[in-house]
């Protein structure tokens, strides 16, 4: 990988010593420049776990991706300038006591002086590495993180009182959740093909755009905005993630009239 490109991409330099303050810059600007997005599902797209594929779609094509894209790519880089990182697999919390199943999410452990999490595909999270290995609450501009104990040697990382995933201690490989990135891409079950959804940090908030509305949050306030027509739409892509399409991702469906 060229990793002058990817640091590029997110608008960062490449960090002097592989410490926490490099690893919180690195997060913070990929966070900021890449977006959570399934728009690929709806322009007829496939996910590919290999690779060269998930840095050609991330800093090639300047697009984003799910947590397995966009975690799975982070850790090629953080690995490039230094970082000790593993790919973790959790479960997402859907409804109050019920879990996802597993591989449902990839996260990243760094390894420093102690374990770190960093997770830059989630959409709205954590903007700085949780510690692993404690139960004090920690705050963040996305809110107050504990990680605490769970059954089996895993952890619910929680957000303001509600746990957000599961995840299990062992190190896995992309390949991996090659299977539940399938079944996201095209289960009618997948909170992913519900509707296209983009949605990135800013540094005021979050700019988010799901179907054909625009949502910003700035300092805490959130407005919403109808986007009327494709045009908007397209045009609304290409203002707050630099995404040019030649048409709105969208499900397109060919009927038979013969």
């Amino acid at each position: 990988m060229d990793v002058e490109d990817y640091l590029h991409r997110i608008g960062a330099a490449r960090p002097s010593v592989p410490d926490l303050a490099a690893l919180r810059e690195l997060q913070r600007r990929h966070l900021e420049s890449v977006p959570f997005e399934n728009l690929g599902f709806y322009l007829g797209e496939q996910i590919e776990l290999a690779e060269p594929a998930l840095l050609d779609k991330i800093v090639g094509r300047r697009r984003g991706g799910l947590c397995y894209e966009l975690n799975g790519a982070f850790a090629l880089l953080l690995r490039e300038v230094g970082f000790e990182v593993q790919l973790l697999a959790g479960r997402v919390m859907r409804r109050e006591g019920f879990f996802g199943p597993p591989f449902d999410h990839l996260a990243l452990r760094v390894d420093l002086d102690e374990p770190w999490l960093v997770d830059v595909g989630f959409g709205r999270f954590s903007l700085a590495p949780l510690r692993l290995a404690t139960t004090d609450v920690q705050l963040d501009p996305g809110g107050r993180f504990t990680v605490e104990p769970a059954p089996h040697g895993d952890v619910d990382v929680v957000c303001d009182g509600a746990i957000v995933y599961r995840l299990e201690p062992r190190p896995r490989e992309l390949d991996d959740f090659v299977a539940m990135a399938w079944f996201h891409e095209t289960s009618p079950a997948s909170l992913f093909t519900q509707r296209p959804t983009c949605s990135r940090s800013t540094a005021e908030g979050r700019v988010t755009i799901t179907g054909a509305r625009l949502i910003e949050t700035i300092g805490g306030e959130r407005v919403e905005q109808a986007l009327e027509g494709d045009a908007a739409v397209l045009d609304a892509y290409r203002e707050h993630f630099g995404l040019r399409f030649d048409r709105v991702p969208s499900f397109v469906t060919t009927l038979d009239c013969n």
